[in-house]
């Protein structure tokens, strides 16, 4: 797959629903990573979203991440009028990032699951000279749930190759941050684990 810095926007809402679980759905890796790969050197992170607000956060917070302080926003990086893709590339190599980060949303899946309800009927007080008390409960009801799918897709820059991909959900996100903090920490712990990204232990070691 090629680079591709300039795509279709997709609309993002994060700031819904009750509970959520974040989880790796699917994941692919180049064959040719291995334990001799050599991590990044830098790294730019592109959020692909259409609320250009939600992209700075979702930018910010991954570039946060990073111990070692070399992960670079796009949103401040990448120039409108160069969307030629050698000239990208080029500029890229020229500044040293020799990886790319692409984040973007790819679907949003509804479902409709029933609670159940709970009852609690009669209860008798005391002996002969007790009472039955009546007891309360709360109705059943469906809920609808919204599951979203971010996909994430790590570049290297020199070869132009699609190293790693992920495909994460989400299920009734209530914050966007702890939401997105939690979908930041998955993916790192992919691209630790495959040497594409230093791990901390040996950042903070330094």
């Amino acid at each position: 797959m090629k680079i591709k810095l300039l795509l279709s926007a997709l609309l993002i809402g994060l700031l819904v629903g009750c509970s959520s679980s974040v989880q790796l759905t699917k994941s692919w890796s180049d064959p040719s990573l291995n334990a001799d790969t050599k991590p990044f050197n830098k790294v730019l992170v592109i959020a692909q979203l259409k609320d250009d607000s939600m992209r700075r956060i979702a930018e910010e917070k991954i570039v946060a991440s990073s111990l070692r302080g070399n992960f670079v926003q796009s949103y401040n990086y990448l120039k409108p009028s160069e969307q030629e893709e050698k000239i990208v590339i080029a500029n890229l190599t020229k500044d040293g990032i020799d990886g790319v980060i692409l984040m973007r949303l790819t679907d949003i899946e509804k479902t409709t699951s029933y609670v159940q309800g709970s009852t609690y009927g009669w209860e008798y007080q005391g002996g002969y000279y007790g009472e039955y008390e009546y007891g309360y409960g709360f109705p059943g009801y469906y809920q609808e749930n919204k599951t979203y799918y971010v996909e994430t897709n790590i570049y290297d820059v020199k070869t132009n190759k699609l190293l790693w991909a992920g495909l994460i959900s989400t299920t009734n996100p209530s914050k966007l941050d702890t939401t997105l903090d939690a979908i930041i920490t998955t993916v790192k712990t992919e691209l630790n684990n495959k040497g594409l990204i230093k791990k901390e232990e040996e950042v903070t070691k330094k």
